[in-house]
């Protein structure tokens, strides 16, 4: 509706007022209602490292920088930013921006944000662990942010700091994050007040939460939604049943099986595109003889013609076309092509599918007749785990490679995979939530120590390759860094230290009229969204 400023609608006669305002066109009700197979664990921004919770918050609550639809940064709560030396960036924050309280966002808002995401029950703290020394208020919309050493992807890690306000949070027992583990209930833990496109109208949980368009947002939107339901509903079969049925206006996680129904349906539509997630075989590099195998005194996978004949025994394509039904991007390194730094021009295969040349090399490598193998899948994570897991184990059976299954649910997985309790394991990495290539190095592929490189469950190690990593973390310098990650890609891929297999899709599904403006990064970002 046009609205007509208070002191002129005095001034006119009650009758001309009237008419103005029944002339004026109704705004046409734009509500969206969606569903996902688990709740958030909260309204907290600082307390979950949960990736759909802090996604689904990013709606709410914003950053001073964050992704587009393209994973490309751009300006949020900070409207530029100036490196002022090797470890200390000036940020010149955005001026006339309300929390949806109607508290002026500032600079001392930031500091408390950064203070806030120090406190126990923080774990949204993530990647910025080690890396911020100190943020520091230098005006009222100016902040100083030093980190302990050179950081050049500080942009990327700071998508993860959600900013709250100072005074709200006082005033609601919610100075400290609030703590999950010790199921603590603060008054963020149900509430928000953040300077987002959108404000928490209701929140019931495990039941729907309700949003609205915030009406003081600072940018333009370019949705147009007049509310918005989220449900979760963690049955697959449910899910679908209730986009089929009209229920829900959309998904944002649909069975590969069901596609075909959806399509059939000539008022819905799937919406799918490659994920920055690169699904892979790992081995145990560091055990010298395997927990599982018949191999005694010594580890095949330590010997490079072992995994170049389990590289050569699996037919990748055959996995993409009959497994994941042609909906997966094979992969040729450990980094998606869509993940900042990552270079296009080496994400081919190292060496064909030839289970021949598998024989032999196996034959080489001393064992001609084969040996006993343990691998480590989920049933319940990735798409088509299990699937993909069985078909592998069909292939590497040909050569010679007898599959003992450890195929199970992701509760027991993620066990043995975080106490290394493998010989031969399927895990996949998206590279979040830096979406930047230097995550796999860092994370999966670097020297795994006691606080670094967790997820280098095999426990790989190249000093060369390590060498090249610490220098990414500090290269300022964009065409140089680029450089490095490839040479250090290279070395991987060179060193046969995993087996890529494909990047899994985004599979989401819709009414037929609905814009869903899917990203690589699996988040579905509101500010985007449109009914037509």
């Amino acid at each position: 509706m046009r609205m007509i400023p208070a002191a002129v609608a005095a001034l006119m006669p009650v009758a001309a007022a009237a008419l103005v305002i029944a002339a004026a066109p109704a705004a046409v009700a734009r509500s969206l209602s969606w569903s996902f197979s688990a709740d958030i664990l909260t309204l907290d921004p600082h307390s979950s490292n949960n990736t759909f919770t802090n996604a689904f918050l990013d709606n709410v609550y914003e950053t001073l920088v964050r992704h587009n639809q393209r994973i490309e940064l751009e300006p949020a709560l900070a409207t530029s930013w100036e490196r002022l030396t090797p470890t200390v960036w000036r940020f010149q924050l955005r001026e006339g921006v309300r929390f949806q309280g109607g508290e002026t966002f500032g600079a001392e808002d930031v500091v408390f944000s950064w203070q806030r995401l120090n406190t126990p029950g923080a774990l949204a703290r993530g990647v910025l662990a080690g890396v911020i020394k100190e943020v520091r208020a230098t005006g009222p919309l100016t902040v100083e942010i030093e980190t302990e050493q050179p950081f050049p992807i500080l942009l990327n890690a700071l998508t993860q700091m959600h900013i709250m306000d100072a005074g709200w949070a006082a005033a609601n027992n919610a100075t400290a994050a609030t703590n999950l583990q010790a199921r603590e209930e603060t008054g963020a833990s149900r509430a928000a007040n953040g300077t987002g496109p959108f404000r928490v109208r209701s929140r019931q949980i495990d039941g729907p939460t309700v949003l609205e368009p915030f009406a003081g947002w600072w940018d333009t939107p370019r949705h147009n939604l007049t509310e918005v339901t989220f449900q979760p509903i963690r049955s697959a079969p449910t899910r679908t049943a209730a986009l089929l049925g009209g229920q829900v206006d959309a998904l944002v996680e649909l069975p590969l099986q069901d596609i075909p129904r959806i399509e059939a349906n000539p008022n819905l539509q799937v919406v799918q595109g490659p994920e920055l997630r690169t699904i892979y075989l790992g081995f145990d590099h560091f055990r010298d003889e395997l927990v599982y195998s018949d191999v005694r005194g010594r580890n095949p996978l330590r010997d490079i013609r072992v995994r170049q004949a389990i590289y050569q025994a699996i037919d990748v394509e055959a996995l993409r076309r009959s497994v994941m039904r042609n909906n997966a991007w094979i992969a040729g390194t450990m980094a998606s092509p869509f993940l900042n730094g990552a270079p296009s021009d080496i994400n081919t295969r190292t060496f064909p599918f030839d289970p021949d040349a598998a024989k032999r090399l196996l034959a080489e490598a001393g064992y001609p007749d084969g040996f006993s193998l343990g691998l480590a899948c989920p049933n319940d994570r990735y798409v088509y785990d299990e699937r993909l897991c069985i078909a592998i184990s069909g292939m590497l059976q040909r050569v010679g490679i007898r599959i003992i299954p450890q195929f199970e649910t992701v509760a027991l997985w993620s066990r043995r995979i975080n106490n290394s309790d493998v010989s031969m394991f399927m895990v996949g990495h998206a590279g979040l939530p830096l979406a930047d290539t230097y995550s796999t190095l860092s994370e999966v592929l670097r020297t795994r120590t006691a606080t670094t490189s967790g997820l280098n469950v095999g426990r790989w190690s190249n000093a060369e390759f390590d060498a090249l990593v610490d220098r990414i973390a500090q290269e300022g310098d964009e065409p140089t860094r680029r450089a490095l990650i490839r040479q250090a890609l290279l070395i991987e891929k060179r060193e046969i230290a995993h087996v890529p297999l494909h990047q899994q899709p985004v599979v989401w599904a819709a009414r037929r009229n609905i814009d869903l403006a899917q990203s690589p990064d699996n988040r579905l970002r509101l500010r985007y969204v449109r009914v037509n």
